[in-house]
Order: structure tokens, then sequence, then C-alpha cells
């Protein structure tokens, strides 16, 4: 009862963070957008833009966290878990696509560079540092059990960087009014979000093709079992994510000969407790006696 309560007051505290998040970064985008347009700053802009698709990655990971929960179903035995893998591929890939437009336009904008009010600039991108701050830490402990988890809070640290450039930028541009500093950084803007973009696209597409987790350890995971008295080996293993936060296994799983059925269920009772450790939650195992021969060429 108490894991329960833990667990429901953990995904009540992450679905608070997306909705705080997501509250947070849509009245800041709006207040890009209506400044932006309002001195024609394309840094502001395509901050602007660059957080609103945070925003919906936001909106889009607050639904695959809570698909994560559904139910299995004639159609889907394992509900719609993986829907948290393809939408953070999605949503990667939509935010790059997005970058490649706003680096376009600043090329374009580095041939007639307009003059900007570079105070203005400073004073809106101090405030996403405010709030791209306070939205990142509500993600900060829990980045490392979901990918979607820690996309959202990769996304909103980069943001709070990069609105300390734009701070920096704005300073410089009031000083010396060198107006090209605005293509510049929304170059530079670029370049920081396809860098720490890069791993989570790397890793959305390597579990959207049924991969081994980068966390576990295949090799690992054999060793581990094989060391369980009354285990002499396991092949046939296959093991893969079936959404960001669970992993599933299969195996082959080869005990001593002569053991009675008793002794056969503990030994998968503690393969399986041993695998939960390993971050393999769901387990299927096959069970073979020592003396059964394999004539298939992966056992």
């Amino acid at each position: 009862m108490e894991h329960l309560h833990n667990h429901n007051s953990k995904s009540g505290q992450i679905n608070r963070a997306f909705t705080v998040g997501i509250i947070l970064n849509m009245s800041y985008v709006l207040i890009q957008v209506i400044i932006g347009i309002h001195i024609n700053s394309l840094s502001l802009l395509s901050d602007a833009g660059h957080n609103f698709l945070d925003v919906s990655g936001l909106a889009l990971s607050l639904l695959a966290f809570r698909l994560t929960k559904s139910k299995a179903t004639k159609n889907f035995t394992y509900g719609y878990k993986k829907s948290s893998i393809l939408i953070s591929l999605f949503n990667t890939v939509v935010l790059l696509v997005s970058i490649g437009a706003i680096g376009y336009e600043s090329i374009l904008r580095f041939r007639n560079p307009e003059p900007l009010p570079g105070e203005i600039i400073a004073i809106i991108a101090l405030i996403g540092i405010f709030i791209n701050g306070i939205s990142a830490f509500l993600f900060f402990r829990e980045k490392e059990k979901d990918l979607n988890i820690k996309g959202a809070f990769l996304h909103l640290f980069s943001d709070a960087v990069i609105s300390l450039g734009l701070v920096v930028g704005g300073i410089v541009i009031y000083y010396s009014h060198l107006y090209w500093i605005d293509p510049l950084f929304s170059l530079l803007i670029c370049c920081l979000i396809i860098w720490s973009s890069w791993s989570l696209l790397k890793s959305s597409i390597h579990l959207s093709m049924d991969g081994v987790p980068e966390h576990i350890d295949i090799d690992q995971v054999i060793k581990t079992v094989r060391v369980i008295n009354g285990v002499e080996n396991m092949h046939h293993v296959h093991i893969w994510a079936i959404s960001t936060n669970e992993n599933a296994m299969t195996a082959h799983l080869v005990v001593s000969s002569g053991l009675k059925k008793e002794e056969v269920n503990s030994i998968r009772l503690d393969v399986k407790r041993q695998l939960k450790q390993l971050n393999i939650e769901h387990c299927t195992l096959e069970i073979e006696s020592e003396n059964e021969a394999c004539e298939d060429e992966n056992c």
C-alpha cells in the first residue's frame, strides 16, 4: 500500500510539473511573439518558435506519460505504452526541422541587419532565464527515469542557457549597435539546440527499433542470471523497451536436470527478482533442462 501511495504521489508530481511547465512557457512564448514582432527581432522570434515547440513537446510528453498508465487491450496487449517512445521521436524530429527553417532565415538576415533595441531583448531574455530555470528544476529529480522527462529537462535547461545568451546579445547590441549580433545569436541558438537534441534523437530511434535500452548491458544480465543456484545457462535473450521507462525480456532459461517443479518455480521467481533490479519489469522465461538438446545456432 505504501509503495502504491508513493507511486501515485510521484505520478501526481510529474503531472503537476508538466502542467506548470506548459502554463509558464506558453505565457513566455506570447510575450516573446508580441515583443519580437514589435521590435522585429529575429532572435526573439526564433526563440519564441523554439519555445512554442517545447510547449507542444511538453503537452505531448504529458500525454505520453499518461498513456504509459493505460491498461492492456485485445489489440494492444501492452496498452499504449509504446506511444511514449514514438512521441519522444516525433518531438525531436519536429524540433530539428524547425531549427533548419530558423537557421535559413538567420543566414538571410545577415545580409540586411536591422536596428534593434538591445535593452528590450535583454529584459525579455532575462524573464526567460527565470521561467525556463523554474520549469527545468521541476523535472530535475526524475530526468534519468524516463526519456520524455529527460527530454523536457534538457529542452528547458537549454532554453535557460539560450536566454542567457540573448541577454548577453542584447547588452552587446545596446552598447555597440552591432545589429548583426541578432541573427548570429539566432544561429548559435540553432547549434545549441541541435547539440542538446542529438542524443535524444538517437535514443528515440534506437528504442523505436526495439534496441536494447542503453542503460541495460545484456552481457551483465546473462552473467547475473547464470550465477543463480540451479541455473546452467540462458540463451535466446531478447530485451526491448515497451515505453520510455519500462522494459521487457524473453529468454530460454536452462536449469539443472532432476529438479522438482517447486524448485524450478523458485528459480524462476529468483531470476525475475534479479532482473527487476536491472530495470527489466516484464519477463517471460521458457524453462529448459540442461539435458535437453538445443540445435539452434543461437543457443
